[in-house]
Parts: structure tokens; sequence; C-alpha cells
């Protein structure tokens, strides 16, 4: 290797082992910090700095690269704002971050390719090399909405796995004869183990119901927060019913054993597309090497017997 491929190469790991060790940095807890709290009664034993701190770094830093990537004015009402609230991202910064990376993304990639061809000697000149910086380019680009989309995806299916729990709980409450304000807040409470996203939604309600907010206003928020179409027809199931003065437990017991029914047939259909799933490996990985292993020696007790004597017939 020559001097350019050393460099590069030196680079590259510089780059990934500040990334890693910056990530382990701010996102891994300490165990032993955190065990000397809990015995200290919950006090810090050292001053720390804020845990947005490093966020607000971030964000002024990468300000200037956001501002080439937002859209025009109203985005803010988009789909966008809409995804950023469904994947639970409800500080100020979230979207400065998701537009700074995608225009450091989309040019970070084209320049690492370029850096790369450069310096091995590839092939790739003229217009083939343009064509493939802008497809890397615009991979760079989309992989946030990619990464944004897939992390909606697994807060809505949790929220959807444990809402039927939630609202049995919420039944028993509401029969018990607690209020609609009340029962939300026990759930709340007691949910917060199997499904700490769920808890932060329906602590949220209580929160703006407490503010001053009307119950039909804090449980569409609810919907939208979410975006689950099962929590968008539970909240305007219980807005009839405290209009026309149905009973809301007996509501409540049968949406949830509607959902209940729902994510049985979830896992059925996830359970029979098993079989499906498994047979491309099966036909492409697994059923070679075992007719290699099987056939192989017949295969060669062939080719040892008969070539010789049709050689000899010959």
């Amino acid at each position: 290797m020559d001097v350019m491929q050393i460099l590069f190469l030196a680079l590259l790991f510089v780059a990934v082992f500040g990334l890693v060790f910056f990530a382990l940095s701010q996102f891994l807890a300490n165990p032993v910090r955190d065990r000397l709290e809990v015995i200290g009664g919950g006090r810090e034993l050292r001053p720390e700095r804020p845990p947005s701190q490093w966020v607000q770094r971030i964000v002024k830093l990468t300000g200037p690269l956001a501002r080439l990537s937002v859209p025009e004015e109203g985005w803010e009402s988009s789909s966008v704002r809409t995804h950023f609230m469904n994947a639970g991202f409800r500080n100020p910064s979230a979207p400065v971050i998701y537009f700074a990376a995608k225009t450091a993304l989309a040019l970070l990639f084209p320049a690492l390719l370029y850096l790369y061809v450069s310096t091995t000697g590839s092939k790739l000149q003229g217009n083939t090399l343009l064509a493939v910086l802008l497809v890397v380019a615009a991979i760079g680009y989309y992989l946030p909405n990619i990464i944004l989309r897939r992390m909606v995806f697994v807060r809505q299916r949790e929220i959807f796995e444990t809402f039927p729990d939630a609202l049995d709980l919420m039944t028993i409450c509401v029969e018990a004869g607690l209020a609609m304000d009340a029962a939300i807040a026990r759930v709340a409470d007691e949910i917060k183990l199997n499904s700490p996203t769920l808890s932060e939604e329906l602590h949220l309600v209580t929160l703006e119901l407490r503010a001053g907010a009307s119950k039909e206003k804090a449980l569409r928020n609810l919907a939208l927060r979410t975006g689950v179409e099962d929590v968008d027809i539970l909240v305007a199931m219980l807005i009839q019913a405290e209009r026309f003065g149905t009973s809301i437990g007996a509501s409540l017991r049968v949406h949830a054993d509607g959902l209940r029914t729902k994510r049985r047939q979830r896992a059925e259909e996830a359970a029979a597309k098993i079989a499906l799933k498994l047979l491309f490996p099966l036909i492409f990985c697994i059923f070679p090497s075992l007719l290699l292993v099987l056939l192989g020696p017949a295969f060669i007790q062939i080719y040892r017997i008969l070539l010789p004597s049709l050689g000899g017939h010959r």
C-alpha cells in the first residue's frame, strides 16, 4: 500500500473510534454510579453536567448544516412533524439534528467514496463516477428518513401490543368507581414496567387534563402523538360515550376484547409467514449443502467406475 492508502485507513480508524467512544460515553449508563446514587438515596455524589448540554452543543454546531435541508415554511404542520411526534421526539432540537444529519450524510458519503476511489485507483471515471456519487448522496440524504420511519414503527408496535393490557387495567379502575382522569393516571403508573412508552403518553394526558385542557382535546392529542389507529378508535369511542352518557366500562371492555383478538390474529399471521420465509434459505443455502453431502460420494463412485469402462469400450 502507498502513503495515500495508509493515510485514508488511519483517518477512517480515527473517525470510527471517535464516534464509537462518543456514543459509549454519552448513551451508555454507568452502573456503578447508578448503584451509588440508589444507595445514597438518589443524591448525586459529584456534580455533573446536565444531560442536555451535549445536545445543545451539537445543535449549535449543526445549525448551519440543518438550514441546507430544512423545507420551506409550514413543514411544522406536515407529515415530518407528525413523524417526530410518533417517534417520541419532543425536544425542539430534534428537527435541527435530523436535518443536519441529512445534509451531513449527503455530503459525507460521496466524499468518502471519492476519497476511496482516488486512493485505490478504481476504474470509476467520468459520468459513471458522477452517477455513483449522486446515488450515494441520495442514500445518505434519505437514510435519516428510513431510520425515523423505523423508529416510528417500533414505537407504534409497542403501543399496539401493550394497549389491550392498559385497557383492561382502565376497565377495572372505572368499574371500581374511579373517574376517567384518575383511571388514566392510575394506568399510567401501573403500566410503566411493561411499556414505558405508553405510560409516558398516558402521563402526558393527565398533565394536559391538570393544566386545564378539555378531556376531548387531551384524548385527541393522545391519538395524534401515537399515530396508532386503535388508539384513535378508542379516543372516538370515549368521546362518544361521554357525550351520550353510555357506560364507559362496558365500552372499554368491548374494545379491549377486540384489540386482544386483533393482537392474537397478528401473532397468528406472523407465525403463518414463518414457513414462507424459511423456504428461500432452505432452497438456496441448506438443500445444496445437504445434496452435496448425500449425493457427493455416489457421484464420485459413478465417476470412478463408469469413466474407465467407457474409456476401455472405446
